[in-house]
C-alpha cells in the first residue's frame, strides 16, 4: 500500500494550479475593491472628450492598486497550505501606494494632454503627421509606465531613479517591451470588441502576464542596481 508524505500535500500540480487560481481571484477582488471609487466614477462618465480630465482623476487609485497586485503576484506561493494573497496584497499597497502615485499621476496627466490634443486635433492647425507622432508618444509613454509600475511594485527606488530605469529598459530589453506592447494591443482590442469593463475584469491575469514579460528587467535590476 502506497503512502503519501505529509509534507507533499499542497505541492502537486493540481495544488499549484488551485493556488494560482485562488491568488488570481483574491488579487483581482482586492484590486477592484481598492480602485472601486475611481472605477465607479469612470463608468458613470459619458464618452465625451471633455470628460478626459475627470477620467484621469478616476483612474488615480488604479496605479497604487495595480502596484499592490503586482507585488502580491510576484510574491505568491505555490503551496496551497501557505497562501496569504490578501495579506501580501495589503503589504504591497502599504509599501508601494505612495511611490506608485508619484509616477502614476504625472503619467495620467501627460496621457490626458495627448488624448485631449488628438480628439481636438483639427482645431490645433498642426500638420497631420503630428497626430501620428503624438499617438506614438502616447504608446511609448504607456510602455514606459508599464515598466515603471513593475519596478515601483518590486523595488524601493526614488521616483526619479525608477523613471530613468523604466526609460532605460524600454530599449535595453526589447522583448519585455514587446511583451508589454502585445498586452496593450490585446487589451485595447478586447475592450473595443467586447466590453469596456474587460481590463478591470481581467486585471490580475494581465498583470501576471506583465510580470512574466518583465522578468529580464526584474532580474537585471536585482543583480545590477540593488545591493
Amino acid at each position: 500500500m502506497s503512502t503519501v508524505r505529509a509534507d507533499a500535500f499542497g505541492t502537486g500540480p493540481l495544488s499549484r494550479a488551485a493556488a494560482l487560481i485562488h491568488t488570481l481571484v483574491t488579487v483581482e477582488a482586492l484590486l477592484l475593491l481598492t480602485a472601486a471609487p475611481g472605477l465607479a466614477g469612470l463608468f458613470l462618465l459619458a464618452p465625451d472628450p471633455a470628460n478626459l480630465p475627470l477620467a484621469a482623476l478616476c483612474l488615480l487609485p488604479l496605479g497604487p492598486s495595480a502596484a499592490a497586485a503586482l507585488y502580491a503576484l510576484h510574491h505568491r506561493g505555490g503551496d496551497l497550505t501557505e497562501l496569504r494573497p490578501s495579506r501580501v496584497f495589503l503589504r504591497g499597497w502599504r509599501l508601494g501606494a505612495g511611490p506608485a502615485l508619484k509616477l502614476w499621476a504625472p503619467l495620467l496627466g501627460w496621457l490626458t494632454v495627448i488624448a485631449f490634443t488628438l480628439t481636438h486635433f483639427p482645431a490645433t492647425g498642426l500638420p497631420r503627421w503630428w497626430a501620428f507622432l503624438l499617438a506614438v508618444t502616447g504608446v511609448g509613454s504607456l510602455l514606459w509606465g508599464a515598466h515603471a509600475l513593475v519596478l515601483t511594485a518590486l523595488f524601493a527606488f526614488r521616483a526619479r531613479d525608477t523613471a530613468r530605469l523604466a526609460a532605460y529598459f524600454l530599449f535595453r530589453h526589447p522583448r519585455a517591451t514587446l511583451g508589454a506592447l502585445s498586452l496593450l494591443i490585446l487589451t485595447a482590442a478586447g475592450t473595443a470588441l467586447l466590453t469596456e469593463a474587460l481590463p478591470a475584469l481581467l486585471a490580475a491575469p494581465l498583470l501576471l502576464s506583465l510580470l512574466r514579460a518583465g522578468r529580464p528587467l526584474i532580474t537585471e535590476t536585482r543583480e545590477e542596481f540593488t545591493a
